[in-house]
């Protein structure tokens, strides 16, 4: 029987995830290429700049990552928000709250 452990990803080889966004890369090149040469019936005058659209999508996901990382600042915890327990670090099982336990029997004793 093999540990799931022994199995290796797709992307866990480095020539994987070369090959990926070496494709990738081939992609995006031959789309921008192709700008040049296909004909777009475009609605505003901007659109017909060649490149608008490859622009356009670089500039919306550098805005976006800039302003995923001011909203961060907002909705991040303090990093003592959660009680720190132990049981989780070192592989035991965690401990049951003892007011739960003691409801719990009360419970059992009134019926």
């Amino acid at each position: 029987m093999s540990n799931h452990r022994d199995k290796t990803a797709l992307f866990d080889n480095p020539r994987n995830v070369r090959r990926v966004v070496q494709g990738l890369t081939a992609l995006c090149v031959l789309l921008f290429g192709l700008d040049a040469v296909l004909p777009r019936h475009v609605e505003h005058p901007w659109e017909g700049v060649f490149g608008f659209y490859a622009l356009y999508g670089f500039g919306a996901c550098v805005l976006l990552v800039l302003l995923a990382r001011e909203l961060r600042k907002l909705v991040m915890r303090d990093s003592h928000y959660y009680p720190y327990d132990e049981s989780h670090h070192n592989g035991t099982e965690p401990t049951s709250d003892k007011s739960t336990t003691k409801n719990a029997d009360k419970r059992d004793t009134d019926d």
